[in-house]
């Protein structure tokens, strides 16, 4: 008999494949037939242990997604119509487009402002739709937009719709050692006003071999964590020549990106990708190292998924927190043999050849070159039903499954995190460029500041139909005093 929870996690991966959207907070209604009734059961669960919101029949809109259970597999529908293709790229970058209100909304202010009308804004990021959809945002504000994007993060069939619709890209997935660092070169070369980095590969870059370039730009937005360490580390040791906006420190980021866009994107490419060696996440032991805000989004997807997840974490706040959530804690060495094993950490060297020997299959969740101490030689394809399986291989010497070869397993072996969580991140840089453009602040690692934060935060909250409480009147109270103590021996009202 095959397990509920099995066809309940295809059913609920098949839609973020398709679609690459969100389940959290997405309205889900299922139904089934009286024989599919425990399946749909499982459904309903792992949906809302995923972040769903369960509507009743009568709920409409066009986030209401319809699960129709029908044995191993289930009719969906979004809004009320059936799902299917997107299409080609530009059919993809437009179905992206339509979910992407507040990055839009962002946009037009900037448009309306004439914030970067003229300016030569540079791109570095993985490209795919999302990615597509902030340049061609740049763009109608005004912007002279080039894109870069590195070989393993590029879709040629996106960079060419981004190409069609008027935006140079340099992205060539074809590249590698010293072709790839002159072709990064020639992108930095264009010149530019602000760049928009994902990982600082250019910004440091820059630093290093064309330093002349950094002296012209307005300032840099960073979108993630392992970018901003070394920015960090630079502006510390009065290295660094350029402002740069923490875009990854902003609530509206990082408090939803890392949690539940690379939290989902990267769990259900695992999922994906050893279903084709005839396992899922519930076959094994699962070891999260790392519990930073990537981690803590890892652990809770596998979690709902039915994992049995343990933890491995260096810093003591972060582990208290992991123990606090229900999760074992302890040394990777001894939580690792026989597991599946995620790094989160976004240091290289995280996975050792030590713990590649223990573990029985290795993936990376939004990691950095060399998180997994690989040697590149000893991996072979795994060959299932005569043909090899993209972004699986195997360790001939350790027997250890590794996925997308210690890559970023959401980027290349997927589509990046979901849709709505990029709006919310592409908005974010939205509004770090205008801070950029507007405040001009020196060389150094800024916060993007609290007001513009809020600012994203309430256009999405409006963009999404979410209902707020008002504030209540007393929140501005001129009198500090305690209103325990007010009247007492002192005859004041």
């Amino acid at each position: 008999m095959i397990d509920p929870r099995a066809t309940a996690e295809r059913i609920l991966r098949r839609f973020a494949r398709e679609t690459n959207l969100l389940i959290a907070g997405r309205p889900v209604r299922v139904s089934a037939e009286a024989e599919d009734t425990d399946t749909a059961i499982a459904v309903a669960g792992m949906a809302r242990a995923l972040g769903a919101i369960l509507v009743e029949d009568d709920a409409t809109g066009p986030d209401v997604l319809d699960i129709d259970v029908r044995g191993d597999d289930a009719a969906l529908a979004l809004g009320g119509r059936p799902l299917g293709s997107r299409g080609d790229a530009a059919g993809r970058l437009d179905f992206a487009r339509t979910k992407m209100p507040v990055s839009t909304a962002l946009a037009a202010e900037l448009a309306e402002a004439g914030t970067v009308r003229g300016l030569r804004i540079g791109v570095s990021m993985t490209l795919e739709p999302k990615t597509a959809n902030l340049a061609l945002l740049l763009k109608d504000a005004g912007a002279q937009v080039a894109v870069y994007a590195h070989p393993d993060e590029t879709d040629p069939e996106v960079a060419a719709a981004l190409r069609a619709r008027g935006v140079p890209v340099d992205a060539d997935p074809d590249l590698s050692g010293e072709d790839e660092r002159a072709a990064a070169l020639a992108w930095l070369e264009r010149g530019f006003d602000v760049v928009v980095d994902d990982g600082s590969h250019l910004v440091r870059l820059a630093h290093e071999a064309a330093p002349h370039l950094v002296e012209r730009w307005i300032g840099v937005t960073e979108e993630t964590t392992s970018g901003l360490t070394p920015l960090r580390l630079m502006a510390a040791q009065d290295a660094l020549r350029t402002p740069v906006v923490a875009v990854n420190d902003a609530a509206t980021k990082t408090g939803f990106d890392n949690r539940y866009g690379t939290g989902q994107s990267c769990v259900f490419a695992i999922a994906d990708l050893i279903e084709h060696a005839d396992a899922t996440v519930r076959d094994l032991p699962v070891l999260v190292i790392g519990y930073g805000p990537v981690g803590v989004g890892v652990a809770a997807h596998l979690r709902a998924l039915g994992a049995h997840v343990v933890v491995a974490e260096i810093d003591p706040l972060r582990a208290l927190l992991a123990v606090h959530d229900g999760y074992e804690v302890g040394r990777a060495e001894d939580l690792a043999q026989g597991a599946l094993v995620i790094s989160c950490t976004g240091v290289a060297g995280t996975v050792t050849r030590e713990l590649l020997a223990l573990g029985t299959i290795v993936a990376v969740a939004g990691g950095v070159p060399g998180e997994v101490d690989l040697d590149e030689a000893s991996l072979a394809p795994v060959v299932v039903a005569g043909a090899p399986i993209p972004h699986l291989d195997i360790d001939a010497e350790r027997g250890t499954l590794i996925l997308d070869r210690g890559g970023c397993i959401n980027v290349t072996a997927a589509e990046g995190n979901p849709i709505e969580i990029m709006d919310l991140s592409f908005a974010t840089q939205l509004a770090a460029v205008a801070h950029l453009v507007n405040a001009r602040p020196e060389a150094g690692v800024h916060a993007l500041p609290e007001e513009a934060v809020a600012h994203v935060g309430a256009v999405a909250a409006g963009a999404r139909g979410i209902v707020l409480s008002p504030a209540s009147t007393r929140a501005d109270d001129p009198d500090w005093r305690s209103r325990r103590y007010r009247d007492a021996g002192t005859g004041d009202a």
